[in-house]
């Protein structure tokens, strides 16, 4: 099992995809709550250039209150991570599968949670 749904977006860049991936995710009710430039934090701390990657940290409200009531600890693995990075060519977007993260929890509510997540997470990926 894989751990990402990828989807490549060809002759875009990453602010161009951004933009589409922020209203992707919109539109499956989740929103962005944490943002970090992996481009400028290496080049600020580092010294060192890379292309571009960013992380969104994405979150569906009511999903993410179901999850915290079924497992109070599962803040640890939220919100659910959207990358976007330059390849050649392009854009790659991935965002995390809440199932294969959630595979260590056991709990049944929280996997049935985290199945509807994925559920909303896919579609918006393909939307981009």
């Amino acid at each position: 099992m894989g751990y990402t749904m990828d989807r490549r977006i060809e002759g875009a860049d990453v602010d161009q995809v951004e933009a589409r991936v922020r209203k992707a995710l919109a539109d499956q009710g989740f929103g962005v709550l944490t943002e970090i430039d992996v481009q400028a934090t290496m080049k600020a701390k580092l010294g060192r250039d890379m292309a571009p990657y960013r992380i969104l940290g994405a979150c569906n409200p009511g999903l993410a209150w179901d999850a915290i009531g079924q497992e109070p600890r599962v803040g640890t693995m939220l919100p659910c991570n959207v990358i976007l990075r330059a390849v050649p060519g392009g854009v790659e977007v991935s965002a995390i599968d809440p199932v294969a993260s959630m595979m260590a929890v056991e709990n049944d509510d929280l996997v049935a949670t985290a199945r509807k997540v994925r559920a909303l997470l896919a579609a918006a990926v393909a939307a981009i």
